[in-house]
């Protein structure tokens, strides 16, 4: 008797699930337990590692992370607006600035601003913040200009129009109708560039650091020295990012399941 197409659906998710868990069972039983313990979770070694990793280390991240976001959501809604601008000099600037700083890795712009500012203009030196803001915003500017580029965009025109009609400015019309509807479109991309300018603030490690401007990524790699804990350190650091990146990436799934929402 043929079988029906639910129940060769139901068939053919049995073997699937039969041959993960089979693989799973399998790289269960190869692994050297012992070994990964000691390797990958001592935690009971780092000991001196606590409290500062997390009252330097996760603060930095959060403060490095907040104003470099803000330096870039300025800086990329102006390249977004001059981007869309009639005047051909401002596209060409922003069109350059977006496609340099996202064809160039972000390694190099901290390299730029935290050792090349200081060689060019000798007696200048940057506090570390200011040099993690300018690096990352730059950077993260040419990504949300684009992104806010699409958003201004999809607002209907007819909005900005029917302000103008009205009599109000056209400054006027964009702040108050178009940017604050383009903002709600792009709230999904604009979270997931959040996290990724998170996790870019480990790039911070290029820079002569002193303990005060540590972040995550350095208490790992200065722990792994430090402790004879493998790479527990690393373990841990990475565990103080999900903290932060976990409930943001649940609000990224909701700003898209409400936008979906709203497109129906």
């Amino acid at each position: 008797m043929a079988m029906t197409a639910r129940q060769r659906a139901r068939t053919s998710k049995g073997i699937q699930a039969g041959i993960f868990a089979g693989a799973v069972i399998a790289l269960a039983l190869v692994i050297d337990w012992p070994t990964v313990r000691s390797a990958f979770f001592a935690f009971e070694k780092l000991d001196g590692i606590f409290p500062e990793i997390i009252t330097v280390g996760l603060k930095n991240t959060i403060f490095y992370t907040v104003i470099s976001f803000a330096f870039g959501l300025v800086l990329g809604l102006v390249l977004a607006l001059m981007k869309m601008a009639s005047f051909a000099p401002y596209r060409w600037i922003a069109t350059g600035y977006i496609e340099f700083f996202r064809g160039i890795p972000g390694l190099l712009v901290f390299l730029a601003f935290g050792v090349g500012v200081p060689t060019a203009f000798p007696g200048v030196v940057w506090p570390t913040w200011v040099v993690v803001m300018v690096s990352l915003g730059m950077i993260s500017a040419a990504y949300i200009a684009e992104t806010l580029r699409a958003g201004l965009q999809a607002v209907p025109k007819g909005q900005y129009e029917a302000a103008r009609s009205l009599g109000m400015p056209g400054w006027r019309a964009m702040v108050t109708i178009v940017i604050p509807q383009a903002f709600k479109i792009v709230m999904p991309p604009l979270t997931n560039e959040f996290i990724l300018v998170t996790k870019d603030t480990s790039l911070i490690f290029v820079l002569g650091l002193t303990l005060a401007d540590y972040e995550l990524t350095k208490f790992g790699r200065d722990g792994i020295m430090q402790f004879s804990a493998g790479i527990t350190p690393l373990v841990l650091a990475g565990a103080m990012y999900l903290i932060i990146t976990l409930p943001l990436s649940q609000l990224a799934r909701k700003f898209e399941s409400r936008s979906a929402r709203a497109k129906r």
